[in-house]
């Protein structure tokens, strides 16, 4: 497995800014890449030197044209392994077809639970006692791909939306840069829908 990480970010960037903090993720981030300007996200990539594109979707005529232009972007930067930080578009098969179980993004909530944009509040709305964080193999679906690492989270009586995203967050800072080093290590082993990563060390 090779070492070269593109990370797709929409916003904020905190979980961009817990891989660009980890020790083995860190250094091997090649390329943040956005889908529109002057986020923080970018703000963060800058800051560590770390080589940054926009990538619009309004300057296309339709999501093929998009999604060819992102696949090629990743493979002109040599990209091994694709993070979605964040980014808040569905790529469709032109990067797919690229990066099958090498695609890897992060949920707020625990899958298959509560998919789509509104992890939190949905859970929140829904009255369970528990939630979590899920990072899982981008398939052809939303938020359906195989399940690499969970999370639980209790859900408390006085927690609001705002207090159980700040824990949720949290847990993706930890569980995003695991799953991307055991991928990217070569340590996550695919049988249809079932995950396992084998020995070594993912902190």
């Amino acid at each position: 497995m090779g070492e070269r990480i593109a990370v797709l970010v929409s916003g904020n960037g905190t979980n961009l800014q817990a891989l660009l903090d980890h020790p083995f993720c860190g250094p091997r981030i090649s390329l943040v890449l956005a889908d529109r300007p002057a986020i923080r996200a970018l703000e963060r990539a800058e800051a560590r030197g770390v080589e940054t594109l926009v990538i619009e979707p309004s300057s296309f005529d339709d999501r093929a044209a998009f999604d060819e232009a992102v696949a090629a972007a990743l493979q002109r930067h040599g990209t091994d392994v694709v993070v979605t930080a964040g980014y808040m578009r569905l790529l469709g098969r032109a990067v797919l077809d690229l990066y099958a179980n090498r695609w890897l993004n992060t949920h707020p909530a625990l899958l298959p639970s509560f998919p789509g944009m509104h992890g939190v509040r949905d859970a929140l709305e829904h009255g369970v006692k528990v939630t979590g964080v899920t990072v899982f193999l981008v398939d052809e679906g939303v938020d359906t791909g195989p399940i690499v690492l969970q999370e639980a989270i209790d859900v408390r009586p006085d927690d609001d939306r705002s207090s159980l995203e700040a824990r949720v967050l949290e847990a993706e800072h930890r569980l995003l840069p695991r799953a991307v080093r055991a991928l990217v290590e070569g340590r996550i082993v695919v049988d249809g829908r079932h995950v396992t990563i084998t020995g070594g060390d993912d902190d």
